[in-house]
Order: structure tokens, then C-alpha cells, then sequence
């Protein structure tokens, strides 16, 4: 996600993968926990790996090791955590601790403005793109939680379209717009959602990509699936993310801190767009196995297989999962699978949002 010390760092470098089946009973070396077990043991220790997350005060700590500071998306914002325990519990169905001390927890964020802050982690909260990442994850916590904003937050996003400011910012936060009104349950205004669509095509490569990275090309992808459109150059979006995928499955190829997501984001780009060809179903089938290695022993996911347990590991991981068919659904066709998060419960082809 936003990237504090350097802009490019992305929101995702997503591991995918799910469980492995073990041949013969005995696990390969190296296989993690999840390879040896079915969606509903997935589902179940990483649920209970969020709960012993669950904090006092509504919100979550990014693991129930006190002593681990978070990273990425926990380690800048303290509403990280708490916003993908409540998509991912939306998602599932499952009953989170005291979901109305989260409500509280994420509503005492908001300030006078309409703006939500974090209160904690390392984003400056007046930087303009923490105003954005937490006024997004905020709207987006509440809907999730079955609530909402206690004051209208729609200002601070409109401030990003006084005098372009908001190609200030990093490539990966152009679908944090159109994400914020479906969450908010308000249509995306014209003149904004036209003026990042143009801001989009104008940067795209003849390979589809912008950036030269999954994760921006992800939010492209994401940002046209939000807004009803067809997204430009899809299928040399989907011939290029192909490409890049490593032979464990995953799409680690740049700097570590940088890919974080970009599993994530590749599945997502794979399923919306790969119209379910062949080698775009082996190429998810993939990912999902890497996905699945990232699950450790206590029930959360690292960033990386091997890696420490995290909350916002957890989401993309898991969320990988569900975009691989590993983990399903229950209710696959819910309308507001957009507004949960980065997109893991949106179905392909479906349009959730019509031209305003």
C-alpha cells in the first residue's frame, strides 16, 4: 500500500498460492501447514489468527506478537488491520469481537473536516496520501462493519482534483477513488472519474502495464472494474502479467518491500481479464499453491513464505486464496462484493457499477 519512505513502494507484492495436495500422506520438504489442508482449515486458523488480533478497543494489533511492529499497510496506519478483519469477515460471514467497539475504534479517526487519520504506524497523517489511504480504508471498514462515516468524508477526497493534485500521487492509488463512493454508496463524479481514467490510458505501455509494475497495473485494472469500463489493453495486460510470473508461482521480481502484493494484484488482473483460458487457469492454479505457502503455523500468512505473520499479509494472502477458488464463498454473487477491499470477492464480467 502507500509507501512513506519512497512513493514507489506498492500495496501489494502478492504471494498467491493455496494448499498443495500431499502425495501419500507425507507433506514435501518444505511445504508450509496449508498445503496439507482443506479451504475450511484454511479458513478456520485464519480466522482464529484475526480474533487473537482483535484488541480491547475495536481495533487490531497486526499480530498477536506484541513485540512485531507490523509492515506495509500495518506498519504505516492502525487502520489497516482492523479494515481487512472486517472486509475479510464481510466476505466470509464470520462474527468478529465486538464489531461496535470497532465501529467506534474506526470512527474516532475521523476528524472535524471529513478526513480519517491513523493514530498510529508511520504515515504522517496530514501527508496527502495518508489522508487518502486512511480515508478510504475508514469508509471502506464502516461499510464493511454495517455502518458509516459520522461525517461526510467526500471533501477530502475532492481536494485531490484541485489543480491535478492528484498526480502527485503513487500510480497504485487511482482505484482508492472510485473504491471510496461505492463504499460511501455515492456515484463516482464525472468530471473526477474521467479525468483518472484519461490520467490512466495516458501512462499505459504497449504491453498494458504502467509503471513497469504489477501493483500500479493492478489499480488500472481495478479502477475500470469499479467504474463499469472495459479496461484498455487487457489483453496485453494479461500476455505481460503471464510473463512475469516466477516458476514458484508468485510474482516476486522486484525489490521486496516494492511486491509485497503483487500476487495479489496479478491474480486479480488474471481473473477479471484472462477470460478463463487455459493457460490463465493453470497460471492461477499456481498462485494459489505459492498463496498457500505464505499460511504459517499459527494460523496467519507472511508477506513471503517463511515470513512473519501478518494482518495485512493475512488479507492479500488469503484473499488470493479466494481468487484462486481455493478458499470459496458464501454468497459469491453479494452486490457489494466491490466495495469489500481491493477486489479478491469481485466476480469476473459482472458489472457492479453503471455509468453515471
Amino acid at each position: 500500500m502507500p509507501s512513506v519512505p519512497h512513493r514507489r513502494i506498492c500495496r501489494r507484492r502478492l504471494l498467491t498460492g493455496a494448499a498443495a495436495v500431499a502425495i501419500g500422506g507425507l507433506l514435501r520438504p518444505g511445504a508450509s501447514r496449508a498445503d496439507s489442508t482443506d479451504s475450511s482449515q484454511i479458513a478456520a486458523r485464519t480466522l482464529n489468527f484475526i480474533r487473537q488480533c482483535a484488541r480491547d478497543d475495536g481495533g487490531y494489533a497486526p499480530s498477536p506478537d506484541t513485540s512485531y511492529p507490523g509492515n506495509s499497510d500495518t506498519g504505516l496506519s492502525d487502520l489497516a488491520a482492523v479494515t481487512y478483519a472486517a472486509v475479510l469477515a464481510a466476505t466470509m460471514g464470520w462474527a468478529l469481537p465486538h464489531p461496535e467497539k470497532s465501529v467506534a475504534f474506526v470512527q474516532m479517526h475521523q476528524q472535524k473536516d471529513g478526513r480519517f487519520v491513523n493514530l498510529a504506524g508511520k504515515m504522517n497523517p496530514n501527508d496527502p496520501l495518508a489522508v487518502l489511504y486512511n480515508t478510504t480504508q475508514a469508509v471502506v471498514a464502516l461499510h464493511a462493519l454495517e455502518s458509516e462515516p459520522k461525517i461526510d468524508p467526500a471533501p477530502a477526497l475532492r481536494e485531490f482534483f484541485h489543480d491535478g493534485a492528484y498526480r502527485k500521487l503513487p500510480w497504485y492509488t487511482t482505484s482508492f477513488f472510485p473504491l471510496f463512493y461505492a463504499a460511501l454508496h455515492r456515484p463516482f463524479p464525472a468530471e473526477q472519474k474521467d479525468a483518472l481514467a484519461a490520467y490512466l490510458t495516458s501512462a499505459q505501455k504497449e504491453d498494458g502495464y504502467i509503471q513497469d509494475h504489477v501493483a500500479a497495473t493492478f489499480h488500472a485494472a481495478h479502477f475500470f472494474r469499479l467504474i463499469g469500463k472495459p479496461t484498455p489493453r487487457s489483453s496485453e495486460m494479461v500476455d505481460r502479467t503471464l510473463h512475469d510470473q516466477t516458476k514458484p508461482g508468485g510474482w516476486d521480481i522486484k525489490d521486496p518491500d516494492w511486491d509485497v502484493h503483487a500476487c495479489f494484484d496479478a491474480l486479480f488482473i488474471l481473473r477479471q481479464l484472462g477470460g478463463g483460458e487455459p493457460r490463465v487457469r493453470e497460471a492461477v492454479r499456481r498462485a494459489g499453491q505459492w498463496a498457500g505457502q505464505c499460511q504459517n503455523d499459527d494460523g496467519g500468512f507472511g508477506h513471503y513464505p517463511g515470513k512473519h505473520s501478518d494482518m495485512d499479509a493475512l488479507y492479500f494472502n488469503f484473499g488470493s486464496l479466494i481468487q484462486a477458488g481455493i478458499v470459496p464463498i458464501p454468497r459469491p454473487d453479494r452486490p457489494d462484493a466491490h466495495m469489500l477491499g481491493w477486489g479478491h470477492a469481485m466476480q469476473p464480467g459482472r458489472i457492479y457499477v453503471r455509468e453515471n
